[in-house]
C-alpha cells in the first residue's frame, strides 16, 4: 500500500502491486479506507498468470479472481476477509465454469456474490472481478 501523491490528496491509501492487472485507465488497483478494501474490475491481463484474450473461460476467471485476490492481500486481506465479489461475464454459458472455479479458489469461503451476465467487456475478455474485503485486523477469524 502506498500513500497518495501529494498532487491528489486523497483520505484512502491506494494499493498498488505488481502482481495483479495494472490499471488501464483514470482508476488504480484498489484503495483501503478504515479497514475497507475496494477492489477495481480485474480483467486476466497484465499479471504473472495472466491470459491473452485467446485463452478458455476457465483459464481468464482463474487469472482474474487470483488478480482480485492479489490486490487484497496487497491491501491487507485475505480469501477470508473478502465481503463480496462481483464477476461480469460474456454469457451465461459460463456460469458452471464459473462456479467451480470460484469455489476452488475460495474453499471454505463463500463471499457475498453476484455474477452478472454482459454482452461484451473491455479487449474482447470473458469475465471482469471486482469486490470488497476488510483488512485481517478487522475480520473474526472464528467466523467462515
Amino acid at each position: 500500500m502506498c500513500d497518495a501523491d501529494e498532487t491528489a490528496k486523497t483520505v484512502y491509501d491506494i494499493i498498488e502491486t505488481p502482481n495483479a492487472s495494472p490499471p488501464g485507465g483514470h482508476y488504480v488497483q484498489g484503495v483501503a479506507w478504515g479497514g475497507l478494501i475496494t477492489v477495481s474490475g480485474q480483467l486476466p491481463v497484465g499479471t504473472p498468470t495472466g491470459q491473452g484474450t485467446n485463452a478458455e473461460f476457465e483459464a481468464q476467471a482463474r487469472a482474474a479472481l487470483l488478480s482480485f485476490l492479489e490486490i487484497v492481500k496487497a491491501g491487507g486481506g485475505d480469501k477470508a476477509s473478502v465481503l463480496n465479489v462481483r464477476a461480469y461475464i460474456v454469457g451465461v454459458e459460463y456460469w458452471p465454469i464459473f462456479n467451480r472455479v470460484y469455489s476452488e479458489i475460495f474453499g471454505q469461503y463463500r463471499p457475498a456474490r453476484a455474477v452478472v451476465p454482459v454482452p461484451e467487456l473491455h479487449l474482447g475478455y470473458y469475465i471482469e472481478i471486482e469486490g470488497t474485503a476488510v483488512t485481517v485486523g478487522h475480520h473474526n477469524a472464528n467466523k467462515v
